[in-house]
C-alpha cells in the first residue's frame, strides 16, 4: 500500500526509563525503544463552528483552529478534515452559495491561508469538505437556473413529463421539490439542496475548477460529500449498475484532472453503504472511502464484547480493494462522525468500552479518522446539532475560546474536558495519544497488509500486520475477564515478545499470552 505521507523526520526513541516519565507512553514495552517516528496517518475531523472561538462572538473560526494547532499536533495526528468552510445560509454549511469563498463567520481567505501554512509547518495535512453533489437553492447558479432560457437551467435536474413526482430519494425523503418557477427539481437531501446535473459537461468543468482553486490555496485533499449520490438520486437508483458506473466514471475524471494540478492530492469519499462490496468500485477512482461497514462492526463488537468477524471481514475486503485498485488503495476506518451519534453515547457511557473501541480503531491500517471531542469521550445523540456541540476545553465549561453557538445537551461532567484529561496520565485523551504514537513508531500499524489469525475464543480478536519494515501480531481482549491465548502454533510461532500494550498486566510466556480485561497487545 503506498504511503500518502513523506517522512517528516526520523528520530531514535530514548530508553524506556525516559519514556515511562511521559504519560502518553507509560506502560509500553522496552523492546520498542529503537523504533523510528513517522507520521501516524490519523486524521482529525473538525466542525469549525464548534471548535475554538478566537473572536469571543460564540462562533468557532479558522483563527481558533490555528490557535489550537499545537493541541492537535499533541494528539499525533497527521491531518485535519474541516467540515464545510464556504458561505452558506445554514449552520452546518452543506448547502453552499459560493464555492470559492470563506464563510464570513469563520474568517477570511487570509485566515484560511494562515491556517494552512501553520498546519504545514507542524507536518499536518489539511483536507476540506468538497460538497459538489448539490448547491444551495440560494446559489447564484440555481437562481439563474429558474429561467428556462438561462444556460444554468441545465445545470440542475428538472422533472420531465413522465417523471414520478412522488418518488422517494436515495436518502429516504421526497426526491422532487417545486421551484418558484413552478417546475420540479431533484433534491436528494432537502429542497434547500438542489442536485447538480453531472451529465452537463459545464457542471463537470466547473467542479474541477473549484477543486483546482482550493489546491492552489494549499489544501492537500478533499473529503467528498455524498460521493455515491452524484447519479444515485432515487431509491430505485441505489442498486443500479448504471448509476454506479456513472458515479465512478465521474470520480475517475475528477481525480485525474486534480492530479494534473497536484499529483499528491488525496481524495476520500463518503459512500454510506453497509456492504463492503458496495465500496470496492470506488477504490481506484478515489484514494479511499470511509469504511462505514467496519464502523458498525467495531461498535457492535465492543458492545457485545465478542469478535464479530472483524479480522476475517477486513482480510476479505482488503483483498477486494487491492485487486480492484491494482494494489493502490488506502482504508479510512472511523468510529463515528458528524452524522452519527457520538461513540461514547453509542456505548452508553461505558468508558472501558470506549477505550477498547479506540484501541481497535487505531491498530488498523490506513488513515483512521477521529471526530473532535471523541478523544475526550464527549457524548451526543440526535438531532444533528447535539452531535456537533462545542468542544470541551475546560473543567467548568466556560473559558476563553469556548464556542457558544449552542449550549451542551449532554450530562458530561468536568472530567470530560481537555483541561482535566491533560493532567491525568490514565485519561482517554492520553490513551488516544499513546495509541496514535504507536502508529508513528510501528510502520505496519499504518501500512501493513492485514491477515486474520483465527482464535477459538470468541472474545479475542487477533490479526497480523506486515510491511517491508515490520511484522506484528495484534491481539485484543474484547471482554471484561482476563483471557489467555495460545500463540504456540501458526502465526503465533513467530512471536518473540510483547512490543506495546494498552494497559499493565499483559504477560507472555511459554507461548501463552494473558490479557487483562479490554487490553490490547502488539507483539513482534
Amino acid at each position: 500500500m503506498p504511503r500518502f505521507y513523506a517522512v517528516v523526520r526520523t528520530v531514535v526513541i530514548a530508553a524506556m526509563v525516559f519514556l515511562s516519565t511521559i504519560p502518553a507512553y507509560a506502560g509500553q514495552a522496552a523492546s520498542a525503544t529503537q523504533a523510528a517516528v513517522q507520521p501516524s496517518g490519523v486524521y482529525y475531523e473538525i466542525f469549525v463552528r464548534a471548535f475554538y472561538d478566537s473572536k469571543g462572538n460564540g462562533v468557532g473560526d479558522l483563527n481558533g483552529i490555528t490557535a489550537k494547532l499545537d493541541y492537535i499536533k499533541s494528539l499525533g495526528v497527521s491531518g485535519i478534515w474541516l467540515m464545510p468552510i464556504n458561505p452558506s445560509p445554514s449552520y452546518h454549511g452543506y448547502d453552499i452559495t459560493d464555492y470559492e469563498g470563506i464563510n464570513p463567520q469563520y474568517g477570511t481567505m487570509q485566515d484560511f491561508k494562515k491556517l494552512v501554512d501553520e498546519a504545514h509547518k507542524r507536518g499536518i495535512k489539511v483536507v476540506i469538505d468538497m460538497v459538489i453533489n448539490h448547491t444551495s437553492d440560494r446559489h447564484p447558479w440555481f437562481k439563474a437556473a429558474l429561467n428556462p432560457k438561462d444556460p444554468h437551467h441545465d445545470w440542475y435536474v428538472w422533472a420531465k413529463p413522465d417523471s414520478d413526482l412522488q418518488a422517494i430519494s436515495a436518502t429516504g425523503g421526497p426526491a422532487w421539490h417545486r421551484a418558484p418557477n413552478g417546475q420540479y427539481y431533484v433534491g436528494v437531501f432537502t429542497s434547500a439542496m438542489p442536485d447538480l446535473n453531472y451529465d452537463n459537461p459545464d457542471v463537470r468543468k466547473a467542479m474541477i475548477d473549484v477543486g483546482t482553486f482550493w489546491l492552489h490555496q494549499g489544501v492537500d485533499g478533499f473529503r467528498l460529500d455524498a460521493a455515491q449520490h452524484i447519479y444515485d438520486d432515487l431509491r430505485s437508483d441505489m442498486d443500479s449498475p448504471v448509476a454506479l458506473k456513472k458515479n465512478v466514471v465521474w470520480w475517475a475524471e475528477y481525480r485525474h484532472a486534480l492530479q494534473a494540478v497536484d499529483p499528491n492530492v488525496w481524495l476520500v469519499g463518503e459512500v454510506a453503504r453497509q456492504n463492503p462490496d458496495d465500496l470496492t468500485p470506488y477504490m481506484g477512482p478515489l484514494n479511499t472511502v470511509f469504511n462505514f461497514p467496519l464502523a458498525t462492526q467495531l461498535i457492535d463488537s465492543v458492545r457485545q464484547e465478542r469478535n464479530l468477524g472483524i479480522g476475517r471481514g477486513l482480510e476479505y475486503t482488503y483483498v477486494a480493494y487491492r485487486t480492484h485498485a491494482d494494489g493502490q488503495f488506502d482504508d479510512a476506518p472511523f468510529l463515528s462522525n458528524h452524522d452519527q451519534e457520538r461513540v461514547m453515547s453509542q456505548l452508553d457511557g461505558d468508558m472501558s468500552h470506549m477505550r477498547l473501541a479506540a484501541a481497535l480503531l487505531l491498530t488498523l491500517p490506513g488513515h483512521p479518522f477521529i471526530y473532535y471531542g471523541e478523544e475526550l469521550g464527549m457524548q451526543g445523540t440526535k438531532p444533528d446539532e447535539n452531535i456537533r456541540e462545542p468542544m470541551r476545553w475546560y473543567r467548568h465549561g466556560a473559558g476563553p475560546g469556548v464556542a457558544s453557538w449552542k449550549s451542551w445537551s449532554t450530562s458530561d461532567g468536568p472530567q470530560v474536558s481537555v483541561e482535566a484529561e491533560q493532567a491525568d496520565p490514565n485519561s482517554l485523551l492520553n490513551l488516544y495519544r499513546k495509541l496514535i504514537g504507536w502508529r508513528e513508531r510501528v510502520s505496519a500499524l499504518r501500512d501493513g497488509a492485514l491477515h486474520n489469525v483465527p482464535v477459538a475464543d470468541p472474545h479475542v480478536l487477533a490479526y497480523t500486520l506486515q510491511d517491508a519494515q515490520s511484522h506484528v501480531l495484534v491481539v485484543h481482549n474484547l471482554s471484561r475477564e482476563t483471557r489467555t491465548v495460545a500463540l504456540d502454533s501458526g502465526a503465533g510461532s513467530k512471536v518473540a515478545a510483547v512490543l506495546l500494550q494498552s494497559k499493565p498486566g499483559i504477560l507472555f510466556a511459554h507461548g501463552q499470552l494473558s490479557l487483562p480485561p479490554y487490553a490490547t497487545a502488539i507483539l513482534r
